[in-house]
């Protein structure tokens, strides 16, 4: 009888994004001599890329496997965010075949701390998932997103990932509907700073946080009941409420030092 497996590392990557692959793949090496009973799954739209991803697998000497997607979009949508979502849909339904416990989603253009998935399986007990928070470049806003979010298999059930791209060119990706697509289906959800992690926006930059408790205000916008209320709203005003908000709160710091230098 097959074993089931414990934890899919599922990663979305084409090669505009994998400017770090390299270092991606020897920390994912670190990760699973940490923690063993994971597997890493790249998921490409690009079939020329499935070789060289391959070759790169067995070089890092990490279990794992590459699978391929078509990304479906609407007439007339123009971001990649529709290749991001296809490709991390496509490992849901693969974690699923597989009958693995868990579904790690990471994207491939950041490093954690090699425990990540003992410190992720710890902070999951008593919840459905749990996000570990992280900066996105090029702002280094804190985000509790797909870039480092832990799922238990049974919740992957009654969700899947879907993104929202609106004639005047306003999107909400799927980082922001996970957490509406969640609610709806009932998860219990963990937020918070667990994991060290760097995000990369270039070879050489990247953003890092270090694990920190999380402040009463990121508790409060970052409430299930709240987010989903937000982007439902955000959807059927086909306007990225949430992406609003977080421009004018980050203008608050900088009106705040114009007053001070004018006063």
């Amino acid at each position: 009888m097959a074993t089931q497996p414990g934890v899919i590392v599922g990663v979305p990557i084409c090669r505009r994004t994998s400017f770090v692959l390299d270092i991606f793949l020897a920390n994912q090496r670190e990760i699973q001599m940490a923690y063993p009973e994971c597997r890493l799954v790249l998921a490409t739209d690009e079939p020329d890329f499935v070789e060289e991803l391959r070759e790169q697998i067995t070089s890092h000497l990490l279990r794992g496997e590459v699978i391929t997607y078509v990304t479906v979009k609407p007439e007339g949508a123009r971001t990649r965010l529709w290749s991001i979502t296809c490709g991390r849909e496509a490992l849901r339904r693969h974690v699923l075949a597989k009958k693995a416990r868990f579904f790690l989603s990471l994207d491939a253009d950041m490093l954690f701390d090699p425990s990540l998935v003992a410190i992720m399986k710890n902070q999951i007990a008593g919840f459905d998932a749990v996000f570990s928070g992280y900066k996105v470049p090029p702002c280094g806003v804190m985000a509790y997103g797909n870039g480092c979010l832990l799922m238990r298999s049974e919740v992957l059930n009654d969700f899947a990932f879907t993104c929202y791209e609106f004639s005047g060119g306003d999107v909400i990706d799927d980082s922001e509907t996970v957490d509406w697509g969640l609610f709806k289906c009932h998860a219990k959800l963990n937020k918070g700073t667990f994991v060290f992690a760097e995000h990369y926006w270039d070879r050489e930059s990247c953003y890092t946080v270090e694990p920190h408790p999380t402040g009463w205000f990121r508790i409060l916008t970052n409430n299930p009941l709240f987010r989903f209320m937000l982007i439902q709203v955000s959807i059927l005003v086909r306007h990225n409420i949430a992406r609003t908000l977080q421009s004018w709160i980050r203008r608050i710091p900088r009106a705040r030092e114009e007053v001070d230098r004018l006063g």
